[in-house]
């Protein structure tokens, strides 16, 4: 699988002055980024995960072409983000949170169709594309309402049909989920699904760690501005030991045995519970297996990081 989106030893600093007294001022330095490398491959979703302040929205400023890193590069689909910033905004779309950009008193279809003609489109295939796309989030029924009138999970969805106004091959979807009723969010995920399956390469960040584990093939932990780990939701825990519980429901007779381990490997130690049971004549009546999720793994490696 080919590499669409690829950042290297990614620098940036910010710097900002405070007051000290009543005409001093203390010079502060922010190092936002550390040499942070990561790639997100074709038909791929790419979780990018952190605390606040960690640098995730410095990283998807500096691939969007929004802010200039200050050390190493990046590219999208082989173009560099910085001196062929103007040919890389043709190939993406951006949801950023929060998203300040639509006009309150056009419609969602206005609006969308207003977007079109700033991507270049002509007026025909701007109006023809946002009432497709209209449909294809859900919208088509709030297509004349004013945007002022949408609520916040219909709001979500037209920021994500605006991203898509121009068939970008790389999305780029900035917490695309904070703030959602439960209806909205998974429709919102389904619509990230349904992209990957396209083939677009898809750049995902979000608080909701369950929703990263629904969704993305790979994910990538950011603290204090570098990844310090990367892998399938799967292969992080693993990396860091994590275990799961198995739990087995077991009887002979009318007496009932609960049976429970600890392990990092649950399939052999299932086999070897079920064989013990079944060598002492017990029946089993319920298996549980609780996976570890990935709010574990975060937190453990936030946590190592911070000490």
């Amino acid at each position: 699988m080919s590499v669409a989106v690829a950042a290297s030893n990614l620098r940036k600093r910010f710097i900002s002055y405070e007051r000290v007294g009543f005409i001093r001022k203390r010079k502060i330095v922010v190092e936002a980024l550390r040499d942070l490398s990561l790639n997100v491959r074709w038909g791929e979703v790419y979780g990018l995960l952190g605390p606040n302040g960690a640098g995730k929205t410095t990283t998807v400023k500096i691939l969007t072409t929004l802010l200039i890193p200050d050390g190493g590069y990046a590219t999208i689909d082989g173009h560099d983000v910085v001196r062929e910033a103007p040919l890389v905004r043709g190939i993406i779309g951006l949801v950023l949170y929060p998203d300040k950009g639509f006009y309150s008193r056009l419609s969602g279809y206005e609006n969308l169709a207003y977007f079109g003609r700033l991507y270049g489109l002509s007026k025909s295939t701007a109006e023809a594309k946002a009432r497709e796309l209209m449909k294809l989030v859900g919208l088509e029924n709030a297509m004349n309402r004013p945007y002022e009138e949408y609520s916040l999970g219909m709001r979500a969805r037209l920021a994500i049909a605006r991203a898509l106004m121009h068939d970008p091959p790389v999305l780029f979807l900035d917490e695309p989920t904070i703030g959602l009723d439960p209806v909205s969010a998974r429709e919102v995920r389904e619509l990230v699904r349904k992209f990957r399956k396209e083939g677009k390469a898809i750049l995902f960040t979000s608080h909701n760690l369950w929703e990263v584990e629904e969704v993305c093939d790979r994910v990538g932990i950011i603290n204090n501005g570098t990844i310090v780990i990367e892998g399938s939701p799967r292969d992080i825990k693993d990396m860091l030991g994590l275990k799961y519980v198995i739990e087995i429901e077991a009887q002979v007779n009318e007496h009932v045995e609960t049976i429970r381990e600890e392990t990092v490997n649950p399939t052999d130690t299932l086999r070897r519970i079920i064989s013990d049971a079944e060598s002492r004549g017990l029946r089993i009546s319920k298996i549980r297996i609780n996976e570890p999720s990935l709010e574990e793994a975060f937190i453990r490696v936030i946590r190592n990081e911070d000490r």
